[in-house]
């Protein structure tokens, strides 16, 4: 059999799942815990890791991406309503207390996503894995390349952000192609999603971790992690190794670095400000 008629003979009985399970839904738990992003930081790893805690049920896939309406610019995930939602995570029961929950790194970037989650469930806890941004903003441009989705030299589109995005925000399309892809600098001003959130939730319902000390030290961010969901902060994973991670790290233009790094500057400054707490980036 092809691949393609093996996707076709598996349509029927996924489609099925789904129904059974948008039936079931009202008996279904929503998430106490969201991890919102940030994208390149982490965030597969670090949910990998929690679902290995045996007070943890995860959900059907890390991204459900329902509080950003999904990536797909033709179909608004919020769109389907809690029902839907509910229908990706486990059903309530069992005797011992656990937890669910799921990681779409979109959410600490669209601006939407603060009010319609507090909206839904306003107790959940929510982490941040928040990476050096002239990192991050190196790895997104590696990763847009590699999908086919961008053309210019890596200097040239950081640079030409602004005006790439600038009718895309004026007109607050949030699903929008460059809003998605292009956003490289945009998606490393930590401070102004973070500040969307804090007026949203208390700050003692989200945790901020540090993507590069998340690696450094998994063990001990996890027992914080832990700690934060109100679950067993003993317990010990069996795996520690660091998910969606690629090895090898390309060749970086002259010049790139420096610039972004003074870009990042003075938003690295208002982040630590905001959470108060210094970071050890460039």
């Amino acid at each position: 059999m092809t691949a393609g008629a093996h996707k076709a003979a598996g349509r029927p009985a996924e489609c099925m799942r789904l129904r059974f399970r948008m039936w079931t839904a009202r008996w279904r738990f929503l998430p106490q815990f969201l991890v919102i992003g940030a994208q390149k930081s982490g965030t597969t790893s670090l949910f990998k890791f929690i679902c290995q805690h045996d007070q943890v049920r995860p959900a059907i896939r890390k991204e459900v991406h329902f509080f950003d309406g999904g990536l797909d610019p033709a179909v608004d995930t919020f769109q389907k309503g809690p029902r839907w939602y509910r229908a990706h995570f486990p059903l309530k029961g069992g005797r011992r207390r656990s937890i669910t929950g799921e990681a779409s790194p979109l959410y600490l970037f669209n601006p939407l996503a603060p009010q319609r989650i507090r909206r839904l469930i306003p107790d959940a806890k929510l982490i941040a894995v928040i990476r050096d941004p002239v990192d991050r903003a190196v790895s997104h441009y590696f990763h847009e390349v590699r999908k086919g989705r961008e053309t210019l030299p890596m200097l040239q589109a950081f640079k030409a952000e602004e005006e790439r995005l600038a009718p895309v925000l004026n007109t607050a399309d949030y699903k929008h192609d460059r809003f998605l892809h292009a956003s490289y600098k945009k998606r490393g001003i930590y401070w102004e999603q973070l500040e969307r959130y804090f007026r949203c939730f208390p700050k003692s319902q989200l945790l901020v971790l540090e993507s590069e000390s998340f690696f450094s030290r998994p063990r001990a961010i996890l027992k914080q992690v832990f700690a934060f969901l109100r679950i067993d902060a003993g317990f010990s994973i069996p795996d520690t190794r660091p998910r969606n991670v690629r090895p090898e790290k390309p060749a970086v233009e002259a010049g790139v670095y420096d610039y972004l790094a003074a870009f990042f500057r003075p938003h690295n400054q208002a982040l630590s400000a905001l959470v108060r707490r210094r970071f050890n980036w460039r």
